[in-house]
């Protein structure tokens, strides 16, 4: 199931997000998932994300 969280980016951030978007031709939201998830995917395989309790291996 998908999740929404609610951010706020300093203006030159999201004019830069606007126009990478803009000429990949889909919305902004759509980029910054697409980037949120490609960088949680590297830190994951960095193992820079600690398991969580039930995750932990006995």
């Amino acid at each position: 199931m998908s999740k929404r969280v609610h951010v706020t980016l300093p203006d030159k951030v999201f004019d830069t997000l606007q126009r990478w978007a803009d000429d990949q031709g889909r919305p902004v939201a759509n980029l910054v998932a697409y980037l949120v998830e490609k960088a949680v995917e590297e830190a994951d395989t960095q193992g820079k994300i600690p398991l969580d309790e039930k995750h932990k291996q006995k």
